[in-house]
């Protein structure tokens, strides 16, 4: 088992597929929260059916250590031994990301990030710290919001910060073959943006974009499509603004 919780997680996007689920809360501020649930129980499930009882403990046993609670990334550094940096803007970006399991009937269920209150300015720390540091982070944390208005670049919505997380983690010629498996990995994949003030209107269009109510919009990835060159949308803006009151 490895001792990196962010190792272990890509381990299971790369053996079984998992669901994922996104949520941002866009603040008035122009700061935003986002949280990433992924659901592993299948994974769980099969893997402890497959593993012998003499070696559960050997091989699972470390998940007992996995916290419960929201840690942050810069604690669990310092736990592991793994502190890696003392720059100001990185040990700030690191204390404002959490992860933590969740357990069910005694068995690891899922994980989830969190990205605490990030200003435009901590993205773009972010960015910088990301280029070394692979986190699996839903893409669509870098829209511009300024506080009144979101603009979606629909560019993102791909599983590009996932890919090179497990890119960083495997040998290329694994890597090349992920590349051709990655729809077989997730079941499914979708965010919900929240606003703290009503939607007052949205221009442009997409088919894995709807509104769900006054406050929060939906997305829903159809993973063949991002796979499939020749897949055709019948709605595909490059760009949706959403503008609250």
């Amino acid at each position: 088992m490895k001792n990196s919780v962010v190792l272990f997680l890509i381990s299971l996007f790369m053996l079984q597929s998992c669901s994922v689920n996104s949520e941002i809360v866009y603040h008035q501020d122009a700061a935003s929260t986002s949280v990433m649930d992924i659901d592993t129980r299948e994974f769980m499930s099969e893997m402890m059916a497959m593993t012998p009882d003499s070696l559960k403990q050997k091989e699972f046993g470390e998940m007992d250590r996995l916290p419960a609670t929201w840690t942050s990334m810069y604690d669990l550094a310092k736990q592991e031994g793994k502190l890696k940096t003392e720059n100001p803007d990185s040990v700030r970006i690191m204390k404002k990301i959490f992860l933590k399991s969740t357990k069910e009937n005694n068995q690891l269920a899922g994980f989830s990030f969190k990205m605490e209150h990030f200003a435009p300015a901590d993205y773009l720390v972010l960015k910088s710290f990301t280029k070394t540091e692979k986190i699996p982070l839903d893409q669509n944390i870098y829209n511009n919001w300024d506080g009144k208005s979101l603009t979606i670049d629909t560019e993102n919505f791909n599983l590009k910060n996932i890919e090179e997380s497990i890119r960083s983690k495997t040998s290329k010629e694994e890597a090349e073959k992920m590349a051709g498996m990655m729809v077989m990995f997730f079941k499914k994949i979708g965010t919900t943006l929240k606003f703290e003030k009503p939607i007052r209107s949205i221009s442009g269009k997409h088919d894995w974009v709807k509104q769900l109510d006054d406050h929060s919009v939906r997305i829903d990835y159809d993973l063949k499509a991002i796979y499939d060159k020749d897949s055709k949308l019948k709605n595909a803006d490059k760009k949706i603004i959403i503008v609250t009151e």
